[in-house]
C-alpha cells in the first residue's frame, strides 16, 4: 500500500454504492480473485469522465466488464467505448455484465491481444484508460499515442507497484525484476515525452494522467 492504511480506509468509507449490479459484480471479483480497479481509482475515473466528457473512450482490459461500466454511467449519452479483453474465460462474464447493464450498445467489447487490436483501431479517440498487463505498458503506449487525438487523456493503473518501483532492483524478487524495470523505463518515457504532459498521481496502486500535446 502506497497510502496511509487509516486514510483510505476512511476515505473508502465515505463512497457511496455504485448501484446494484456494480456492487454484485464487485463482490463476485473480490470472491474469484478477478482484478478490479480499487475504490480510489473508481472516484477519480468517474470524476475525469465527468469533467472531460468524453466522446470516444478507448479501454485497454475490460477483465468483467466493471470499469467499463463505470465509465458508462458517467459519460454522456452519445459517448461510446471500446474496450479490448484477452483473457477468455472472462470474456464472456465481462459480456453478461455489460448486457445487463444496458450498454451493450455504447460499449464495444473486442476479444484479443491489444498488441493486435490496437493497429487495427481506425477510430480516434479522447479518452484512455489503460489497466492490463503492467509489462507491455510501454508497447502499448506507441499505439495508443496516434489513436489519441491533441487534448485527448491517457490514464493507466497500478504503476507504483504497491511501493517496489521506488527499490532498486536488487530489492526486488527476481521474478518480478524485469516488470519492475520495465515500468520504470515506462514512468521515464511518460515524464520525457514532448507529445505528452503526465502527472503521476499516489491514489490506489498509483496512477498516471498524460495529456496529448499538439506539437503539430
Amino acid at each position: 500500500m502506497i497510502v496511509n492504511e487509516r486514510i483510505v480506509t476512511y476515505l473508502h468509507s465515505l463512497e457511496k454504492s455504485n448501484g446494484e449490479l456494480c456492487d454484485e459484480i464487485e463482490r463476485f471479483a473480490h470472491e474469484t480473485d478477478v482484478p478490479i480497479i480499487r475504490k480510489e481509482m473508481e472516484s477519480f475515473l468517474k470524476v475525469m469522465i465527468t469533467m472531460k466528457a468524453p466522446a470516444n473512450i478507448l479501454e485497454i482490459g475490460t477483465a468483467i466488464g466493471y470499469s467499463a461500466i463505470l465509465m458508462a454511467k458517467a459519460m454522456p449519452e452519445a459517448s461510446r467505448i471500446t474496450t479490448i479483453e484477452n483473457y477468455e474465460k472472462r470474456i464472456p462474464i465481462a459480456r453478461n455484465n455489460i448486457e445487463k447493464a444496458g450498454f451493450s450498445d455504447r460499449i464495444t467489447l473486442i476479444e484479443g491481444d491489444a498488441l493486435k487490436v490496437l493497429p487495427e483501431l481506425a477510430e480516434i479517440y479522447d479518452f484512455v484508460f489503460m489497466d492490463a498487463a503492467k509489462g507491455q505498458y510501454m508497447n502499448y503506449l506507441e499505439m495508443i499515442i496516434k489513436k489519441v487525438a491533441p487534448g485527448g487523456v491517457i490514464i493507466c493503473d497500478n504503476v507504483l507497484q504497491e511501493g517496489d518501483i521506488v527499490k532498486s532492483r536488487y530489492g526486488i524478487e527476481r521474478r518480478n525484476r524485469t516488470i519492475h524495470g520495465r515500468m520504470r523505463d515506462y514512468l521515464y518515457e511518460l515524464k520525457n515525452r514532448d507529445d505528452l504532459e503526465t502527472t503521476i498521481v499516489p491514489i490506489g496502486d498509483g496512477i498516471t494522467v498524460s495529456v496529448r500535446k499538439d506539437i503539430g
